[in-house]
C-alpha cells in the first residue's frame, strides 16, 4: 500500500525569524523627518506636499480616496520588518529578502498592539493603506527625477489548504524601502517606548529628535515652530499645531530626549531645540544590602545575557526611574518571562530596562512624579 506524502506549500513561515523584543528596534532614517504618514487617526484623504527650506528635496504623498493615507501608527507594521531586515544585515545574513513570511500574532505583540479579533481586522486595513498610499520623491532617486512606489507591493494571508486556517502572511517591502534600510547608515536605533506615545504629533517629534538630535552633542538641535510645520505634513493651521507643539514641549515626555521652547529677538516665531538624555552608566552607587535578591555583576547592558541584574543596569535604573522596588519588579519579570519560553530575550538587561521603563510610564503618577 502506498503511503502519500502531505503536500507542503512552498510558501512557509520562517521559523528563525526573531521575536522583535530581543531585536533592537530600528527605524529607516530618511523616513523619520520627512512628512511621509498621516499625523492623525481620522481617515485622511488630503495629498501631501512639501518642499525642503532649500528646495532640493520633495515629497508628494497621495491617499487612495478608499483607504485614505497611511498613518504614523501604520508605519510601526513597517518599523517591525525595518528592525528584522536590519538584525539579517547585521548578522551577514546573504539574500535578505524582500517579501517576510510574518505571523500575525508575533506582529501585533511586537509593536504594543492587542491580539483581539478587532485588531486582526484593523491589522488588515493598516496593510491595506500602506499598499495603496502613493509616494513620489526625489529623495534617494538616484540618476531618475523622481521614485513613485507604495510602501508594501503587497500583503497576502497564507492559508492551510487542508483545513483552511490562517497560518500566517506575506508581507512585500517595496524596493525604495528595502534599499533604504540596507544601505550603509541606512536605519537608526529607537527607543523601544515609543509604541507607548499614544499622539500623532508627538510620535513624528519623536522621529525628528532621534533623527537630528541622537548625535548632536551637548548644544541639540533646535528649529523653528514654522519649519517644524512644514516637516511635518499635519493638517489644520499652523497656530494649531504651534499650540499642540508648545504642550508637548511643555510636558517633555519623549523617551530620551528633553524639549525646550525658546525665543530669538531677531525672530517672530519660537524655536524647539531638542537634547538627546544620556544616563549614566558608570556612576558608582554603593552596594545593596545582603538580603537583596538582586544580584549584580560588572557586566555591559549591551552584552549581557544572565538572568541576574548587573550593577550598571541597577545604576540605570536607580537614575531614570528612582522610587520603585526593583527587587519585587524583577521577580515580576522573570515570573512573566518563565510563563512562555518564547519570551526569553536575547539580552536579559535591556530587556529588563524596558520592562521598567514600561511599567514607570503607567504607574508613575502613583509616585507623583
Amino acid at each position: 500500500m502506498s503511503t502519500q506524502k502531505p503536500q507542503v506549500s512552498p510558501t512557509h513561515i520562517d521559523p528563525f525569524l526573531p521575536y522583535l523584543a530581543d531585536l533592537p528596534l530600528r527605524d529607516q532614517r530618511e523616513m523619520m523627518e520627512r512628512p511621509f504618514f498621516s499625523l492623525a487617526k481620522s481617515k485622511r484623504t488630503k495629498p501631501i506636499d512639501y518642499r525642503s527650506p532649500d528646495g532640493k528635496q520633495w515629497v508628494h504623498v497621495s491617499p487612495n480616496p478608499d483607504y485614505g493615507m497611511a498613518t504614523i501608527w501604520d508605519a510601526d507594521i513597517l518599523m517591525y520588518c525595518i528592525s528584522i531586515l536590519a538584525d539579517m544585515a547585521r548578522r551577514g545574513i546573504n539574500d535578505i529578502p524582500r517579501k517576510l513570511n510574518l505571523m500575525p500574532y508575533d506582529l501585533l505583540r511586537a509593536i504594543g498592539r492587542p491580539t483581539t479579533g478587532r485588531s486582526y481586522e484593523l491589522l488588515g486595513q493598516a496593510l491595506d493603506r500602506l499598499v495603496s498610499t502613493t509616494i513620489k520623491t526625489n529623495i534617494r532617486a538616484q540618476n531618475r527625477r523622481e521614485a513613485t512606489f507604495s510602501w508594501l507591493d503587497g500583503w497576502s494571508q497564507l492559508v492551510d489548504d487542508r483545513t483552511e486556517r490562517v497560518r500566517g502572511m506575506t508581507i512585500e517591502l517595496s524596493n525604495w524601502l528595502y534599499e533604504g534600510v540596507l544601505m550603509t547608515g541606512g536605519v537608526l536605533s529607537v527607543d523601544r517606548a515609543y509604541f507607548d506615545i499614544s499622539g500623532g504629533r508627538e510620535r513624528w517629534l519623536y522621529k525628528v529628535a532621534r533623527k537630528h538630535a541622537g548625535g548632536a552633542g551637548e548644544a541639540g538641535f533646535a528649529i523653528s515652530m514654522p519649519t517644524l510645520f512644514e516637516k511635518s505634513g499635519a493638517e489644520g493651521l499652523y497656530r494649531r499645531f504651534k499650540f499642540e507643539i508648545s504642550k508637548l514641549v511643555e510636558r517633555n515626555e519623549l523617551p530620551g530626549y528633553s524639549l525646550t521652547l525658546e525665543t530669538v529677538a531677531s525672530k517672530r516665531e519660537p524655536i524647539v531645540r531638542m537634547h538627546r538624555i544620556i544616563p549614566p552608566t558608570t556612576r558608582t552607587l554603593s552596594e545593596p544590602s545582603s538580603t537583596t535578591r538582586i544580584k549584580q555583576k560588572t557586566i555591559d547592558t549591551n552584552t549581557s545575557t544572565t538572568r541576574d541584574v548587573t550593577a550598571t543596569t541597577f545604576s540605570i535604573l536607580r537614575s531614570e526611574f528612582p522610587g520603585w522596588d526593583f527587587e519585587t519588579l524583577h521577580q515580576e519579570f522573570r515570573s512573566w518571562i518563565d510563563a512562555d519560553p518564547s519570551r526569553t530575550p536575547a539580552n536579559y538587561q535591556q530587556a529588563f530596562i524596558g520592562f521598567v521603563r514600561r511599567y514607570d510610564a503607567k504607574n508613575k503618577h502613583i509616585l507623583g512624579r
